[in-house]
């Protein structure tokens, strides 16, 4: 961000975007640029300092740069307010899908997801859990580029540490494992948010809304089936599991999300896999063959209006042609049935009548 100012009053504070528990959003402006940005303006508790989420924050921001992962310009602190000045992002991916109907197109889902693995892969090749992905948490530009954001609940896991909060990723998109109260978890809780947020691009709405952690771990299960002991040794010693879980068979995803093709749904059952050893890396999910055909389908997207009119022109031609092939086709069969059934009915007439004529005179 060139001419970067380093006071407050260098930035123009416009609408108020979110508020959370610490921190408040604003859309805001460069004065000596006019560049738009995101300026999230921290609370500073004068007791208690800097939140350890703001801490957070900041210090993996500050290494992450990456195009998939949003761009942390500058850090303000004035009295007892801490302002950090983001890149501004026209609005999250829960905004986008509703904009559109909750309903987006197979080339979108396809590139907004490798977006997406993109960021969390870079996130874990540096040694950085973000354990809040959700479609709130994914901003997207007017060019269709997709960031991470909100790292205030990341955790860098080289850190020795021998338990994790629990406590993390919003409910509807928690790893079964931290569900059950799992405190040694790893890259493996993004990757099953990631996929939760895969198939609600698919469905338009979220897979798994419990309301409790007990009644999303059910939501859960009635579609991957429960574990058991033999499916998933060790999963009785979790604090938070049930031996008297209702027993669920698996269901096919194909049922749940008729509009994902097979190969997709591949990728898909491999994120969601309850045992976390089993999930697929971040790494591994860029190189799945789903995304084979992503440069074609980029390149299509760049082009869309020109495609589509071509599209409709085609249709219309092809309509055109086919019913005046269909009306000449019908006409000429028509024609030769009627002609050859006059011609017969005719004939029989005429036959007859000189028949009885003929008799008659003899």
């Amino acid at each position: 961000m060139n001419g970067r100012p380093t006071q407050r009053n260098a930035f123009q504070r416009l609408e108020k975007l979110g508020e959370g528990t610490y921190a408040t959003v604003f859309k805001g402006r460069n004065r000596q640029t006019g560049e738009l940005v995101a300026l999230k303006e921290i609370h500073l508790d004068t007791e208690e300092g800097t939140p350890s989420t703001a801490i957070r924050e900041i210090s993996l921001m500050k290494e992450l740069k990456h195009e998939n992962i949003l761009s942390l310009y500058d850090i303000i602190h004035i009295e007892n307010k801490l302002m950090l000045v983001f890149e501004f992002m026209d609005r999250d991916l829960k905004k986008y899908m509703e904009m559109r109907g909750n309903h987006l197109d197979y080339a979108t889902i396809k590139d907004f997801m490798h977006q997406l693995l993109r960021g969390v892969a870079f996130c874990h090749h540096n040694s950085v859990l973000h354990r809040d992905l959700k479609p709130q948490n994914l901003l997207i530009n007017v060019g269709g580029q997709l960031k991470l954001a909100d790292f205030g609940l990341a955790r860098a896991f080289g850190i020795p540490v021998n338990a994790f909060s629990h406590e993390v990723v919003t409910l509807w998109y928690r790893a079964p494992d931290v569900l059950l109260g799992s405190h040694m978890y790893n890259t493996s809780i993004d990757i099953w948010s990631a996929g939760c947020i895969m198939a609600e691009m698919y469905m338009g709405r979220p897979l798994f809304a419990g309301s409790t952690n007990e009644d999303q771990l059910q939501k859960i299960f009635r579609i991957m089936g429960t574990p058991s002991e033999r499916s998933w040794p060790g999963i009785s010693q979790f604090p938070e599991y049930k031996p008297n879980f209702p027993v669920y068979a698996t269901q096919e995803l194909s049922l749940i999300l008729p509009l994902a093709d097979h190969v997709g749904l591949d990728l898909l059952n491999r994120m969601l896999q309850l045992r976390p050893e089993m999930r697929i890396s971040a790494a591994d999910a860029l190189r799945h063959p789903w995304f084979n055909d992503l440069p074609q389908l980029r390149y299509q997207m760049q082009y869309q209006p020109h495609y589509q009119q071509n599209y409709q022109q085609s249709y219309q031609q092809n309509h055109q042609q086919n019913h005046q092939q269909n009306y000449q086709q019908n006409y000429q069969q028509n024609y030769q049935q009627n002609y050859q059934q006059n011609y017969q009915q005719n004939y029989q007439q005429n036959y007859q009548q000189n028949y009885q004529q003929h008799y008659q005179q003899h």
